[in-house]
């Protein structure tokens, strides 16, 4: 397996107002967006400090009636053997093996409690992960299960993910952190009673927690948990922007 097997590498947002999401988004991570030229389809390359970390797209018609939301592209080395093994361990493909032309091999799947991602190979050999931490790059991720115990063995079948440092959150359960080439990247847990379904939440990096805080809520965006300190001195919000669509932040306290 390359180097690049089972990593988190990009990150993308269906939504119903693609304009306005590159504008919130830019105002609190610093993103900027650059039209791609995808016939059909509006679709926003977001980066970082030059380098694309992110894309939004307008919600296609197949998916009327489903509220915003981030999926996470995780890399694979044969995304059609990746599929069907998802198939095999009673997980849904939603959409099957297709080319981005110049880009790379791609597919939507679910996990067997129903959570979304993505597999993806690249055309070319993925870049080296930034560094976590970064601002404006997806710095933790964490699954919100139905079932937080059982998701695991699903994601180490595909991935090849281990099980790092736990932690008991006494009546929420464990959160099980979990890595890849021996480096913890997020975690998994049971999902809290008032989310629907479950899902992949995605913790983006900011240079100041309360500056973020403030202008998630400038721009018409919720802040859904105010700051919660974590190890290594940081500090996280979670958030829903102006569409509806959840994320979470990152950053130290200013």
């Amino acid at each position: 397996m390359s180097g690049s097997h089972g990593r988190f590498v990009w990150y993308e947002l269906m939504t119903s107002d693609v304009a306005a999401a590159e504008a919130f988004y830019g105002a609190v991570l610093g993103w900027e967006g650059q039209d791609c030229d995808i016939p059909g389809v509006t679709y926003k390359i977001l980066s970082a400090g030059g380098n694309p970390v992110a894309g939004a797209m307008a919600m296609p018609p197949v998916c009327e009636g489903m509220d915003p939301n981030w999926t996470g592209y995780v890399t694979v080395e044969d995304v059609d053997a990746a599929a069907g093994r998802v198939a095999e361990l009673g997980g849904t493909v939603h959409r099957a093996p297709d080319d981005i032309p110049g880009v790379g091999r791609f597919a939507i799947v679910a996990d067997p409690q129903g959570a979304v991602f993505a597999l993806f190979r690249m055309e070319r050999e993925a870049l080296p992960p930034p560094a976590m931490g970064g601002p404006g790059y997806g710095a933790w991720r964490e699954l919100n299960a139905v079932d937080g115990q059982a998701a695991f063995p699903f994601y180490a079948e595909i991935f090849g993910w281990t099980k790092d440092q736990a932690f008991d959150m006494g009546p929420r359960g464990v959160y099980q952190l979990v890595a890849v080439g021996g480096e913890a990247f997020g975690a998994m847990m049971t999902k809290p009673e008032s989310a629907p379904r479950p899902f992949w939440l995605f913790y983006f990096a900011v240079p100041s927690i309360d500056r973020a805080m403030a202008t998630v809520r400038e721009r018409g965006g919720q802040v859904l948990l105010d700051p919660q300190q974590v190890p290594g001195d940081a500090w996280i919000i979670q958030c829903r922007d102006p569409q509806g669509a959840a994320f979470a932040l990152v950053g130290p306290r200013s």
